[in-house]
């Protein structure tokens, strides 16, 4: 098996990663049907309602932190995600059903979004650790970016068929679709072969909590730096419903088939990054600064494309850009975290790339109201920019960062990487 796709010689892998693939494309169609549902059924395109309704359905990652990782590292991950996964597809029926039949508002949106971010506040972080579990140490670089290929891959086709339903038969049978998809990745976690997983010692239970896991991220610089640059991206960058709904029906003044389709464009290079971090045997900073700044420019370019499909071409540099970054430092976190403490570091790490939305989303979507979906697109921008000035600053300050001119050529030099300060 060629070294980008090793992981699916793991028969739990191989299992976990076929249910999840069908389970995530009936996510993305959902992102797209409620953000379609509120912007153009229950507002008139107002990107405040959108940015409030993110902010309502990613809290609860910020919210509940100082429970979610303690409970990830020190319960069965399979069951917790047993238990969030019939969660998640019961409150997409319950969505599904108030739309179709007519009586689904606007509070109801606000209602579903929450309680979905507080399921998903236990679940983002178990499934992070679970692909450890499934396999191992040896491999878990590769199937963390085989992880967001089949993400992508689920966000190149959600979309698209989500527009395409939403125009035929309306946004409630979406919910309903979804809904179903989460047969697929409950099975999986039923066939799994318990007994060759690869669990890591469980820690007694400790007053500390998730006070340890920030004293354990505090005391090592990259990971601190590393975690700066996923706030600034997160908060500001990663506004992506705005970004492409206010872009779509505002500017470009598309319907949903259109308005999926970017989305769909966008995840084919999300899709490339993925499989290119798949191939990588580990990450490094260096990485998430490129990243970053590559995402900057895609955004900044974006921003100022006179038609839809220009705008499409640099949202598939954005969705590389964006992919290598986010990859990059789950990779890099997890390599650089013990066990024991994987759990309260991801929690953390998902906390700061989604609890900063309630932030960042309604300033975004305020933004696009009151200057222009362009104006807001270029909000995103300098974030990215931003985050790689803080990974910069990381590698001059603790990594000896020295750019010289050697026989008239410009040399870049390292020092050896502080790992850690008392």
């Amino acid at each position: 098996m060629s070294n980008a796709f090793r992981s699916l010689g793991n028969y739990n892998y191989r299992l976990w990663a076929g249910g999840a693939i069908v389970s995530n494309v009936g996510t993305w169609m959902q992102r797209t049907a409620q953000d379609w549902l509120v912007l153009t059924q229950l507002t008139h395109n107002n990107a405040t309602d959108m940015g409030f309704v993110m902010a309502l359905q990613f809290g609860p990652q910020l919210l509940l932190l100082p429970v979610t990782g303690f409970t990830v590292d020190h319960v069965d991950k399979r069951k917790i995600l047993l238990a969030t996964q019939s969660a998640m597809g019961a409150l997409a029926l319950g969505l599904g059903l108030l739309t179709v039949t007519g009586l689904v508002q606007l509070w109801h949106v606000y209602v579903f979004a929450f309680l979905l971010g507080c399921v998903a506040a236990f679940d983002s972080p178990a499934r992070q650790v679970f692909v450890s579990e499934l396999v191992g140490q040896e491999h878990l670089s590769n199937a963390v970016g085989l992880n967001s290929t089949s993400f992508n891959a689920a966000r190149m086709i959600g979309p698209a068929v989500a527009g395409m339903m939403i125009a035929a038969v309306g946004t409630g049978w979406v919910f309903l679709i979804n809904a179903a998809s989460f047969v697929a990745v409950l099975c999986s976690l039923c066939f799994l072969r318990v007994h060759d997983l690869h669990r890591s010692e469980q820690k007694k239970p400790s007053r500390a909590g998730m006070l340890e896991g920030f004293r354990y991220v505090w005391r090592r610089p990259e990971q601190r730096a590393a975690l700066m640059m996923l706030f600034l991206v997160g908060t500001f960058g990663v506004n992506f419903p705005i970004f492409i709904s206010t872009m779509s029906v505002t500017v470009f003044h598309k319907g949903a088939g259109e308005y999926g389709l970017l989305t769909s464009i966008m995840a084919v290079g999300s899709v490339s990054g993925a499989f290119l971090a798949a191939g990588r045997s580990g990450s490094r900073i260096t990485l998430l600064i490129g990243g970053a700044a590559l995402f900057g420019l895609g955004l900044a370019i974006g921003a100022l494309m006179p038609n839809y499909w220009f705008f499409g071409l640099a949202l598939m540099v954005v969705g590389i850009s964006a992919q290598t970054f986010t990859t990059s430092t789950t990779s890099l976190l997890q390599l650089t975290t013990e066990p024991a403490m994987r759990g309260r570091v991801m929690a953390i790490m998902l906390a700061i790339a989604l609890g900063g939305t309630p932030i960042g989303a309604p300033i975004v979507g305020w933004v696009a109201d009151r200057f222009g979906p362009r104006w807001a697109v270029c909000v995103g921008a300098a974030a990215g920019f931003s985050a790689a000035l803080v990974g910069l600053s990381y590698l001059i300050r603790y990594r000896g960062l020295n750019v010289r001119l050697t026989g008239g050529r410009v040399r870049i030099g390292l020092a050896e990487a502080v790992v850690e300060q008392a």
